[in-house]
């Protein structure tokens, strides 16, 4: 019996430290690529920016400035809102007219095509495009003036057809919002990281989406992805269905993290866990190797107190902790305090586990429920 609770604490150890160690691998791989990597002058396609908004967010208005000042010669950028009164709407009309001669529209579409409220409001955006190079961006993401450059460059090729990018946490203001960013950047981009290594394109995000028209075309536009909660992730799986690449651009952007409580901390994260969890299950049920500080002290205690368990108990935890480092000074952001580290690890891991008895979600006020895969469907009568 002793020597299977060892063996069980030694799986512990030797799994998220061996992960640390992979992740901090991966990421220097990835941003060394992306170091050497630059961005042709000459795939400069106009381009149409899809912005879609959904009320007023901390910093809204530096996140959707930032797009607006692009060293790119000819783009076009649509905010869209569903409600003609969401406050987000005054804000896009102050840039618009702030950049008279920047092609800005602005369009209301109160009508849904599915339960998904971004995709309603990206279908009705469409309408309105210029162009037919389209890039996808949520309205919490910042980028840098050549951002259009080097997502263009990948997309100007054929066998590409989609662009997506890795982002850095930004904390607006509060400890939550630290905790909350630690999660991006010290679980979540580590993670895509190890997948990129391993030559996976099992990814696509909201933080941008760049595809041509006539890809979206093929993949039955908006329309398919009406009904599904993670809609950026089933973009990119039926792009890959058609057999082109999904690609990771050699540029991070920032996503502002807002949540100043850990009330509506806790509800985003478990959505966006349960959201994994529904469209990779089986990734998943593995991903508990990501999880840090928790799964090492668990292994080092189960493992007992040979020198061996000391010797994994000690090169795992510098493995995290260098991680922590190492990804903050990739992503460019500010290293966090190390007491935040343990908080932050042990949030994620009873948010994992909280993640695992539900199908319910909650987004934009909505009470949800997930069918097979990760079909919404409206679920009354469940308080948030």
């Amino acid at each position: 019996m002793n020597f299977a609770v060892s063996f069980v604490g030694y799986i512990l150890l030797l799994s998220s430290g061996g992960y640390s160690l992979a992740a901090l691998v991966a990421q220097k791989i990835f941003w060394s690529r992306s170091r050497r990597s630059n961005f042709n002058a000459t795939c400069r396609n106009p381009v149409t920016i899809l912005k879609p908004l959904y009320h007023e967010q901390p910093h809204l208005e530096s996140c959707l400035r930032s797009f607006c000042t692009l060293d790119y010669p000819a783009y076009q950028i649509i905010f869209g809102v569903q409600d003609p009164n969401d406050p987000a709407r005054a804000t896009a009309e102050r840039l618009r007219d702030e950049y008279p001669n920047r092609n800005i529209r602005i369009v209301v579409t109160p009508h849904s095509i599915g339960l998904n409220p971004k995709i309603s409001n990206l279908a009705g955006m469409l309408t309105v495009a210029d162009h037919a190079w389209l890039v996808i961006a949520d309205s919490d993401i910042r980028v840098d003036r050549n951002y259009l450059n080097h997502v263009a460059t990948l997309l100007a090729v054929s066998s590409i057809g989609l662009v997506t990018c890795l982002y850095a946490g930004m904390p607006s203001s509060g400890w939550w919002s630290r905790i909350g960013a630690l999660f991006i950047n010290d679980w979540f981009t580590p993670s895509v990281c190890v997948a990129w290594a391993l030559r996976s394109q099992a990814f696509a995000f909201g933080a941008t989406l760049a595809l041509r028209r006539d890809t979206l075309d093929r993949i039955g536009g908006f329309q398919a992805l009406a009904n599904a909660l993670a809609d950026d992730y089933r973009l990119g799986e039926r792009v890959r269905n058609l057999g082109l690449d999904v690609v990771l651009a050699d540029i991070p952007v920032g996503t502002v993290v807002s949540e100043e409580t850990f009330g509506t901390l806790w509800m985003h994260e478990i959505r966006w866990l349960r959201t994994i969890r529904f469209v990779n299950p089986l990734g998943f049920a593995f991903s508990w190797i990501t999880l840090g500080l928790p799964i090492i002290l668990a292994g080092a205690i189960l493992a007992g107190g040979s020198p061996l368990a000391w010797w994994g108990l000690l090169i795992a935890l510098a493995s995290r902790l260098v991680l922590h480092y190492q990804s903050a000074q990739k992503l460019g952001v500010k290293p966090e305090s190390l007491w935040l580290v343990p908080v932050r690890d042990c949030l994620t891991l009873v948010a994992w586990l909280a993640s695992l008895v539900s199908r319910r979600v909650v987004w934009h006020g909505q009470c949800l429920h997930v069918q097979a895969g990760d079909l919404l469907d409206e679920h009354p009568g469940e308080s948030k």
